[in-house]
């Protein structure tokens, strides 16, 4: 394990814009101590928000409306002619990393994501701004912005425009909007009993972002987090229209198991995820053995453990991680099991080197069983 790593305080001098002198503090705060919760551990829990959505008005019908907020899914899409729909999605949250620059770049990945899960191809994207000025100096905020801004560059696209405002907490995300043949729209509701059920990036991020604030992260696992959290899942766009392919879904803020479970319940169907197979990022287990977890973690088990069935002598530090948010986690792919082998190829060779069969999908009723031994065979 490599020297524990610190949160760093940043400076920052005293600036004059128009002959006024900015109320820019001496020495700026560490950018996860302003935040009350991290990258999508910031999420409303899966139950708050069904109950939220409950009380929602339903809203009219659209024709042209493919994929709306109906089915949990992870962007809308909208039919705009015979060989193209949009897709749009928007997500952000506060900082999970102290660096603004890598905070950033997280974002902007992760929102970026709801188009790839959708096995769609990214075309614009607008930031997503709120910002301490009182307490953040204009350098870190550029920083920021300069992150999400290196990773939609990465994907192709520009950030054409956005908005900002004075808020409490610092936020960054993206709204993104992408192109995909409606024909080739990949949702979390069409898995297939006989599927594989394969994932793209190790767990851990949540825990990760514990142990940060700890100061229990050392530096290999920090490295190992960032690496994960900014490598674009584009092999989405690889996956739509692609044989045998039949559901995709990103695993973020409600865990593995409460992703798993959008996915059963959109097909009517029951997801066996085998514990001793799904990949965990480097020290993600002994940094759970030891208690470091997230709010989120418990949170999520609460709002929908009742759907679950976990098996006799699954230890505490397993459930966690397999409820621990993921910011800016893998793809969920269920796949027919002739096309799972050179699928999950095709995703190693994507640069996912920890993408594995994790299960299978069974009939069923909306429904995780999570196993010990292979499930995926």
């Amino acid at each position: 394990m490599g020297r524990v790593r610190n949160r760093v305080t940043r400076t920052a001098s005293l600036r004059k814009k128009g002959g006024m002198t900015s109320a820019v503090p001496a020495a700026e705060p560490s950018l996860t101590s302003l935040s009350h919760g991290g990258g999508c551990g910031c999420k409303l829990s899966p139950a708050v928000l069904r109950e939220v959505l409950a009380r929602a008005p339903q809203g009219a019908s659209f024709a042209s409306l493919m994929v709306g907020r109906d089915t949990s899914d992870d962007a809308a899409v909208w039919r705009l002619n015979d060989q193209q729909a949009l897709v749009a999605t928007t997500d952000f949250f506060m900082p999970v990393v102290d660096d603004p620059y890598v905070f950033g770049r997280i974002a902007a990945t992760n929102a970026l994501s709801d188009i790839y899960a959708m096995g769609g191809t990214p075309i614009l994207a607008l930031a997503i701004v709120g910002m301490p000025i009182s307490v953040l100096s204009p350098d870190t905020i550029g920083k920021i912005l300069a992150g999400g801004e290196s990773v939609c560059a990465e994907a192709g696209i520009p950030v054409a425009g956005g908005h900002s405002i004075d808020s409490v907490e610092p936020i960054y995300g993206l709204v993104a909007l992408g192109l995909v043949h409606p024909d080739q729209v990949l949702t979390n509701r069409t898995a297939r009993p006989g599927d594989v059920l394969l994932l793209t990036k190790g767990l851990g991020v949540g825990i990760f972002s514990a142990a940060l604030k700890q100061k229990k992260l050392s530096d290999t696992a920090y490295a190992a987090m960032v690496a994960s959290t900014t490598r674009l899942n584009r092999v989405g766009q690889q996956l739509a229209g692609r044989a045998g392919v039949s559901a995709l879904t990103d695993v973020t803020g409600f865990g593995l198991l409460g992703h798993a479970l959008e996915m059963a319940a959109g097909a009517g169907v029951t997801l066996e995820i085998d514990a001793d197979a799904v990949p965990l990022l480097p020290e993600a287990a002994e940094l759970a053995r030891s208690g470091v977890r997230t709010g989120a973690s418990p949170r999520n088990w609460a709002s929908y453990g009742d759907r679950v069935d976990l098996p006799e002598g699954l230890a505490d530090w397993q459930r966690d991680l397999l409820c621990d948010p993921q910011t800016s986690g893998g793809l969920l792919v269920a796949v027919a099991p002739e096309a799972a082998e050179a699928t999950l190829a095709l995703i190693r060779g994507a640069g996912f080197d920890q993408a594995c069969a994790i299960g299978r999908v069974r009939a069923g009723a909306g429904r995780v069983q999570v196993s010990t031994g292979p499930a995926a065979g």
